[in-house]
């Protein structure tokens, strides 16, 4: 008889809910009336991400303890299933953005391509040996490389498509030879026996992290492995945009702490100097050069390049508390940057072409929905008060310094105070300024009405200002989650 190993169907549950939804939507571009294709496809893309999400709460409660599945190549914790939560309803809001766009004959593809994406995203975060992690960043890479390019008749999209792909693709063959370089040196694919594996060469082992934490770094958009998020996240469909922006910085943000802590932890005081050179030069890079910015798109790339700062602050914190940290940030950020984008989207679809902060004077006065969301994900990114993303830096700053990173803090503090000129300059192109943009609106008029923008929007302020006054609630329940590290 062959030994098979057992599979915990509950674990896998998220993942099959969305593996199930992409393949109803893409049967729907083939199987229903042309009429009916993009609400049948969204609705089932929406389906999918709702029950993953809900699987994934479950998950979280009957799991007090880590679990190693499938002979080691999966575990089940509560680190997972937070993250899954996170990713999951990222989904949802970002199918209500994309609810209205016309995509002409790819309706089908796109919501099966995002459920398929997130699927590889959720098996990704429960990755406990590197043969599953590999495939799970390839799984959600390759679907997010043909979303970028799937508004084909747009050159911006098919440019954006193939500048990550090509950086995309060799930032995973760096995690891929790093991989191969840590298992010739300790003979494991295991994160746990990785640990406490002989190595049989540190310089093999130390070059396998360097490459590893590079490929990861590419996916969190990380400086100086950012080179890619401007160009791609302007060019993309912006629902797209909103999704990378939000879930692949989760995804891969998570899967960074579990590795760094799980399998190298003989090697910290190596890989926390490695990530807090990556926090200085991303909060260094991503402020500064989002000053020059006036595309709306690109300004907010480099916003979340310099967001990926304050989150890596956490992960080289290397502590319980760091852990609790990035995990509470995350609930806000997920919910200021899919907020922003598809305010972003909104103006799109308005005025027929790419947003500048040009193309948002008076936005506040003239769309005063979009304009109080817009400043709300602004003053929450720059972490004013009423806002989680105050919270968010609080919790980083404090991790940082208790770990005895005083010096990141200031580097964080600096960085913030930057960050005021630009976050604040989009409030005042939308409250104080005027342009030529607006003799395109008549004025008094109307956008097309999209209640699922506007749920989706709103879904995001109130987790924004929600998690301001509910971060106790947020704070244990990250707590419980980083507690399944061995920290």
């Amino acid at each position: 008889m062959i030994d098979t190993p057992s599979v915990d169907w509950l674990a896998l549950s998220p993942t099959v809910a969305l593996l199930c939804a992409s393949g109803v939507a893409l049967l729907a571009t083939v199987i229903v009336p042309a009429w009916m294709r993009r609400g049948i496809a969204a609705a089932t893309a929406l389906a999918g991400f709702v029950v993953a999400a809900v699987l994934a709460g479950i998950v979280f409660d009957e799991t007090p303890t880590p679990e190693i599945l499938l002979d080691g190549s999966m575990v089940r914790d509560q680190l997972a299933a937070f993250a899954q939560v996170v990713l999951a309803v990222t989904g949802a809001v970002v199918v209500l953005v994309s609810w209205s766009e016309d995509r002409r004959d790819n309706h089908g593809e796109y919501y099966a391509l995002l459920a398929a994406a997130g699927a590889g995203m959720v098996f990704f975060v429960g990755a406990e040996n590197l043969m599953t992690l590999f495939l799970g960043l390839e799984w959600f890479s390759l679907c997010l490389y043909i979303l970028v390019a799937i508004d084909s008749e747009r050159e911006t999209s098919l440019e954006a498509g193939l500048k990550y792909l090509i950086v995309g693709g060799f930032g995973s063959a760096v995690l891929l030879f790093g991989a191969a370089f840590v298992y010739g040196a300790t003979g494991e694919l295991s994160f746990a026996e990785i640990a406490v594996a002989d190595t049989t060469s540190d310089a093999f082992l130390l070059t396998g992290l360097a490459m590893i934490l590079a490929g990861l770094a590419f996916k969190v958009s990380a400086a100086p492995f950012h080179m890619w998020t401007p160009d791609v996240y302007q060019g993309a469909p912006s629902s797209v945009t909103a999704f990378m922006a939000a879930a692949t910085k989760t995804a891969a943000l998570v899967v960074t702490l579990r590795v760094l802590v799980t399998a190298f932890p003989d090697q910290s005081e190596i890989w926390t100097i490695a990530v807090a050179v990556l926090v200085c030069a991303s909060l260094v890079w991503g402020n500064l050069a989002a000053l020059a910015q006036s595309d709306v798109k690109r300004l907010l790339a480099y916003s979340s390049i310099s967001h990926a700062g304050f989150m890596l602050m956490a992960i080289a914190a290397n502590s319980e508390r760091g852990g609790e940290a990035l995990l509470y940030y995350l609930v806000p950020y997920t919910a200021m940057s899919v907020g922003a984008f598809a305010v972003v989207a909104a103006r799109e679809r308005e005025l027929g072409r790419p947003v500048t902060l040009e193309s948002l004077a008076g936005l506040g006065w003239e769309r005063p929905w979009h304009g109080i969301a817009m400043w709300t994900f602004m003053l929450g990114m720059a972490g004013f008060p009423l806002t989680g993303g105050m919270f968010g830096k609080l919790f980083v700053f404090s991790a940082a310094y208790d770990s005895g990173d005083w010096w990141l803090v200031l580097v964080g503090v600096a960085a913030t105070a930057v960050s005021l000129a630009y976050y604040l300059n989009v409030v005042r192109w939308m409250y104080m300024r005027t342009g030529p943009e607006l003799r395109l609106v008549p004025a008094g008029g109307s956008p097309p009405r999209d209640s699922a923008l506007s749920v989706a929007i709103g879904a995001g302020v109130l987790v924004t200002v929600g998690s301001f006054f509910a971060v106790q609630p947020i704070l244990d329940v990250a707590a419980d989650a980083a507690a399944s590290l061995p920290f």
